[in-house]
């Protein structure tokens, strides 16, 4: 299930406090605000579209510099998996179709759009028997991190279009995470809904706080 990852400040035992969001899209006042709260947090996941249109990706991550809590992040329509991976400093983890343990928690993450969106040749994006074919890999999962939502669920757009994934929204509710967090959708920013016991958070790019215990549910 991926590489093991130790966070600093979550001792077995007691609840991990993530910080989460997506959409930054090169916003240096949200990313300032995204910094000052990550100072109390053990675990930071960004749900993807970190710049704007495949342009300046290396300067959009600078602005997280400041969080020193581990990142996990997936990469979103506006860029590539492979280009996140260049930008991300150390301490940021990259998922795309692949999962990591941090400390006891299971996480596994997909970006791009899914599926395809109107947005043209820069627009990272899956089908989605491509987004399938991915979350097929998934196996147990206590957090579910993908840039897109699922269909049905905090994913409408200003015209009341549902424009969700099918695949994810089956791979949730095959895999019953504790969350699905997501973005994309900026119409939906701060929608939640349900899939059966998993709780899924459409996150925008203002801070999102969750507690998960050492089993992996969310605290209330």
């Amino acid at each position: 299930m991926g590489r093991p990852v130790g966070v600093e400040g979550a001792p077995w035992g007691k609840p991990m406090k993530i910080l989460a969001f997506s959409d930054l899209h090169h916003s240096a006042s949200h990313a300032e605000e995204l910094v000052e709260a990550a100072q109390e947090a053990d675990l930071v996941i960004g749900a993807g579209d970190f710049c704007n249109a495949r342009r300046g990706l290396p300067d959009a991550m600078a602005l997280l510099d400041g969080i020193t809590a581990p990142m996990v992040v997936v990469p979103g329509n506006a860029e590539s998996a492979t280009e996140l991976k260049a930008a991300a400093r150390d301490g940021i983890h990259v998922l795309h179709g692949d999962g990591i343990k941090v400390a006891g928690l299971h996480l596994f993450g997909l970006g791009y759009g899914v599926p395809l969106t109107p947005f043209g040749a820069w627009s990272c994006d899956l089908t989605e028997q491509q987004a399938g074919e991915h979350l097929n890999h998934c196996g147990r999962t206590d957090i579910l991190i993908t840039h897109s939502p699922p269909k049905g669920v905090a994913d409408v757009t200003s015209q009341g279009v549902s424009v969700g994934s099918t695949a994810i929204h089956a791979a949730i509710e095959r895999l019953q995470p504790q969350l699905a967090l997501c973005g994309h959708i900026h119409d939906s920013w701060g929608q939640t809904g349900q899939i059966g016991k998993t709780g899924v958070v459409n996150l925008g790019p203002t801070p999102n706080w969750f507690e998960i215990n050492e089993k992996g549910h969310p605290q209330a």
